[in-house]
């Protein structure tokens, strides 16, 4: 059964459920919007089995109550027992908007995708850039590279920031710059430069993101991402900006999920602006790669 922790004894109100595409985050509020209870594990190929067994947990363990239960992520659609599945980008901004209570702008990396998104002042996205399709800037690509190049997730980051300079990686495609990787290492380039490489790509390419948006202060990061202490120095490094992050980066979906759930925010989710889609090419291969905006119109 999944593990939940539990942070208070206070009673529920609502749970938020984050159905992401490597790993499944679960969040319980109380009456004043404080995390009761969350939980984290990988994700299984069954979304419906994953997330039914999430909710029994919580009930088990919290003595949860027959409570709303919001789902997003990547497989929201499919959490069985939701009473409603929320884009993720309006959950991510809501739960990070209400741990730290900044408005500005977001960079949230996922394992499978990468978003950037504008917070106003009531905590609702303004505009946002996501992508989705492309490999290159998300957590996947690099537990690909830390398990090609030897190295374990947790030493990423410290191992990047080791090196006195980074090798530049020309290839912005993950399937060039893996071969280009294997050169590298043919050639006894040293770990920690290509890894430092690496790191500095992919944050050049989160911060293309950025600038589609806009980057208004203060720079926000979440996601799993957040754990690794290159990607956090070098956005610092490259935006010029400090970087805030929310006490639990992982979560945050699942929390803004369960907010919305709890009725505690005055905007409706199906209220606001609603995401069109423009198509462009990826700028390393003939793959199409959406980027998705606010860009006017509203649900009414």
């Amino acid at each position: 059964m999944t593990e939940v922790v539990v942070a208070s004894e206070e009673p529920i109100v609502a749970l938020g459920i984050d159905a992401g595409s490597t790993t499944c985050k679960a969040v319980a509020v109380d009456g004043d919007r404080r995390i009761v209870a969350w939980s984290l594990a990988d994700m299984s190929p069954r979304v419906e089995d994953q997330t039914r067994d999430t909710l029994a947990a919580f009930r088990e363990v919290c003595g949860m109550a027959d409570v709303p239960v919001f789902a997003t992520g990547y497989g929201r659609k499919l959490v069985p027992d939701a009473d409603r599945a929320v884009t993720e980008i309006t959950c991510h901004a809501r739960g990070v908007f209400a741990d730290t209570g900044m408005a500005g702008t977001l960079v949230d990396i996922g394992g499978q995708d990468s978003k950037v998104i504008r917070i106003g002042p009531n905590g609702a996205p303004i505009d946002f850039a996501m992508n989705d399709k492309c490999a290159a800037g998300t957590g996947r690509f690099l537990e690909h590279t830390a398990a090609r190049l030897g190295v374990s997730l947790d030493d990423l980051g410290p191992t990047a920031l080791s090196a006195p300079e980074a090798v530049r990686i020309t290839s912005t495609c993950t399937v060039f710059a893996e071969s280009e990787i294997i050169s590298l290492v043919a050639h006894g380039e040293p770990v920690d430069r290509i890894l430092l490489g690496l790191h500095a790509g992919l944050v050049s390419r989160i911060l293309a993101m950025v600038r589609t948006v806009g980057l208004v202060p203060p720079l926000l990061l979440s996601g799993g991402v957040a754990r690794n202490t290159a990607i956090v120095a070098l956005l610092a490094e490259q935006s010029g900006q400090q970087v805030t992050m929310p006490s639990q980066p992982q979560l945050m979906g699942a929390y803004g999920a369960a907010l919305l759930a709890a009725g505690r925010t005055q905007a409706d989710p199906a209220d606001g602006p609603v995401p069109q889609v423009s198509t462009g090419e990826c700028d390393a291969c003939d793959e199409p790669a959406p980027r998705r905006g606010l860009l006017g119109g509203f649900r009414r």
